[in-house]
C-alpha cells in the first residue's frame, strides 16, 4: 500500500513540474506558436502596410506599372489616388488600353480600388 500511495505522490510531482517547466518555458518566449492571437498579427502588419502607403507613393507606383504594359498610350491618363482608391481619368487611344489601364492600376500594392473613367480620344473627322 505504501509502495501505491508513494508512486501517486511521486507522479504528481512530476506532472506538476512538466507543467511549471511548460509555463516557464512559456512565458520566455512570449506565447505558443499556435496561439491565435500571435498568428493574426503577421496579417495584420501586412494589411497595415498596404492601407498606410501615402497616395504619391501609389500614384507612383501605378505610373510604373503603365510603363511595363504593352500596347498602353499613357499620354493623356491623368492618375489620382485617395486612401487606395485610384481614379484613372483622360483619353487613350484603343478602347482596348482602357481596361489595360484599369488591371495594371489594380495590380499596385495599396491599391484597394480603382476608377476607370478613361474615355476613348475621337479624332477631329470623328
Amino acid at each position: 500500500m505504501k509502495t501505491n500511495g508513494a508512486s501517486r505522490i511521486i507522479g504528481a510531482l512530476f506532472a506538476v513540474a512538466i507543467a511549471s517547466c511548460a509555463t516557464y518555458a512559456n512565458a520566455q518566449t512570449g506565447g505558443m506558436p499556435n496561439d491565435a492571437s500571435m498568428q493574426s498579427q503577421p496579417a495584420a502588419a501586412a494589411s497595415n502596410r498596404n492601407n498606410n502607403r501615402s497616395d504619391s507613393a501609389i500614384v507612383r507606383d501605378v505610373r510604373r506599372a503603365f510603363t511595363r504594359t504593352t500596347s498602353l498610350n499613357t499620354a493623356n491618363i491623368h492618375v489620382a489616388a485617395r486612401h487606395g482608391t485610384v481614379t484613372l481619368t483622360g483619353t487613350v487611344p484603343r478602347e482596348s488600353q482602357i481596361e489595360r489601364a484599369g488591371n495594371a492600376a489594380s495590380s499596385v500594392r495599396g491599391v484597394s480600388s480603382v476608377q476607370n473613367q478613361l474615355t476613348v480620344r475621337r479624332g477631329a473627322g470623328d
